[in-house]
């Protein structure tokens, strides 16, 4: 091998061919469209290179390849490193908020397994099963964060299938070094049944995800951008619930609906029960693990109840900046639970680390659109419509770009612009209120749609437990298809009724 042929290797890693290609032939681009067509239009292609890597996140996270792109934008002059710091500065923040909020509730999670394995378990009712699975991660979302919550359910699906698994293929429960991805020794008795349990459990982490949406946006810590708007509009906690509720409550219950008829009709992979035998295994498997409880780990439980009500309190009432609030829960649950190891500690911040990398990533882009003026012609031409309709329109533009890139870049960018036109005094403080409900909304609720626009389907799809249950892209698309019309058609309603 040669150096070229190994530095082409190890170019972003195992990515395809074809996608390591476009990345190069985007880099070598820029700088001549620069010089030739001009730094307005180099903005515009440069971001939708950067939608571009956001949409393909399945073949190469988009840190390395989007990376690469805002670091060429700030060399050859689209935007200057001041302007990336201070929207950095800005956008503070919602930095500590992915830190150290996401980080904290790494530690509840033993607290959040039992609540969703016991509810797993007792409920016999598919229906009523499905509704409360989407309706607590709807609330658990809503005031701790929705990637840890699908991280719970994640750990839940993986758990129970690996106790299946292990005694379909005629070992028990204690085996050790057995690869539940390998089906070869799964008795051929239980084929039919580990597949209507690969359904039944697709279908119920499918609520879930839905409902970490259906929750994330109806609160400042729900989703990143939630707080990023609620800092740009002066929100609070309390504030913001409220100013979003016209729109977010009749999305709960539209999607909640949704969940029961779904499962009522079994229409789009879903209402697949769980099989007999499997639930008697699983039930057996749980108070086996009761029994082994000590007291030790009842009390580290209690505790992380009462952090966890603390927690609500503590946003409710605002006592401090998100993030600080955030760090206050990782010192309260590490200090009384025994986890003082550093390792121990570091494993909490590496689901939310590489995301919050990828925002300041974000932040380059939108400053090279802030220093390019891209967005301000077409925020000027819808600004000048009826404001009776901007708020629907905000809602359908936001939407469909969120649905097929990343929800945040989306919000940063209409916020920032629309935050600009307030300041410059084009609109009233009250119509900025009703465009960033709108924003907040349209970038919550349809990106539904696809992986791309949701971090918690995304993070759910690129999972050890999404090939396990056979839950591929198409799938996932499809399973979200009818959510992503009733919740979508009920927010755009609300939207134009109520704004």
């Amino acid at each position: 091998m040669t150096t070229t042929q190994a530095l082409i290797k190890n170019f972003l890693g195992n990515s395809p061919i074809w996608y390591k290609q476009a990345i190069i032939l985007f880099l070598v681009l820029n700088p001549i469209l620069l010089y030739t067509v001009g730094p307005v239009v180099t903005g515009w292609i440069l971001i939708f290179e950067f939608i571009f890597t956001l949409a393909l996140a399945l073949k190469c996270y988009p840190l390395q390849p989007g990376g690469l792109l805002a670091l060429e934008a700030i060399i050859i002059g689209l935007a200057s490193p001041h302007t990336v710091y201070h929207e950095v500065e800005a956008n503070l923040e919602v930095i500590l908020l992915l830190m150290f909020m996401v980080a904290g509730i790494y530690f509840m999670k033993d607290m959040l397994l039992m609540v969703f394995t016991k509810l797993l378990l007792k409920v016999r009712s598919k229906m009523m099963l499905s509704l409360l699975f989407s309706l607590f991660s709807a609330v658990l979302s809503a005031f701790l964060d929705a990637l840890t919550v699908t991280a719970v359910l994640i750990s839940v699906g993986v758990g129970f299938y690996a106790v299946y698994h292990k005694v379909a293929s005629g070992k028990n429960f204690h085996h050790s070094g057995h690869d539940h991805g390998d089906d070869d020794h799964v008795h051929e008795d239980h084929h039919a049944t580990l597949a209507q349990f690969r359904a039944f459990l697709r279908s119920l982490l499918m609520h879930g995800a839905v409902g970490t949406a259906l929750g994330g946006v109806c609160t400042l810590v729900g989703e990143p951008q939630n707080l990023l708007i609620a800092q740009k509009a002066g929100w609070d906690f309390v504030q913001f619930f409220v100013l979003m509720a016209p729109v977010t409550m009749p999305v709960l219950v539209a999607g909640l609906a949704t969940c029961l008829l779904l499962e009522k009709l079994k229409w789009f992979d879903y209402g697949a029960e769980i099989p007999h035998s499997v639930r008697t295994i699983l039930e057996d498997f749980d108070i086996e693990q009761d029994k082994k409880l000590t007291k030790t780990d009842k009390i580290k439980l209690m505790v992380q109840l009462l952090v966890a009500g603390f927690l609500v309190i503590a946003l409710a009432f605002h006592l401090a900046s998100v993030g600080l609030i955030g760090l206050t829960i990782i010192i309260l649950l590490t200090a009384f639970n025994g986890i003082v190891e550093e390792h121990q500690i570091g494993k909490a911040f590496e689901e939310a680390l590489p995301f919050t990398a990828l925002l300041v990533v974000f932040f380059a882009v939108v400053s090279v659109i802030h220093e390019q003026h891209l967005f301000q012609p077409i925020i000027a031409a819808v600004l000048e419509m009826d404001t009776a309709v901007q708020p629907g329109i905000f809602f359908i533009a936001n939407g469909f770009l969120s649905a097929i890139s990343d929800n945040v870049f989306v919000a940063t960018v209409y916020i920032n612009e629309v935050a600009a036109a307030l300041e410059a005094g084009t609109i009233t403080r009250e119509h900025f209120d009703l465009l960033a409900i709108a924003i907040n909304t349209g970038t919550n609720i349809p990106s539904v749609a696809t992986p791309n626009g949701q971090a918690a389907f995304l993070f759910l799809l690129t999972s050890a437990l999404a090939p396990l249950i056979r839950l591929s892209y198409g799938k996932m698309v499809w399973m979200a298809l009818p959510y992503t019309i009733v919740m979508s058609l009920t927010g755009y309603t609300a939207v134009t009724l109520f704004l």
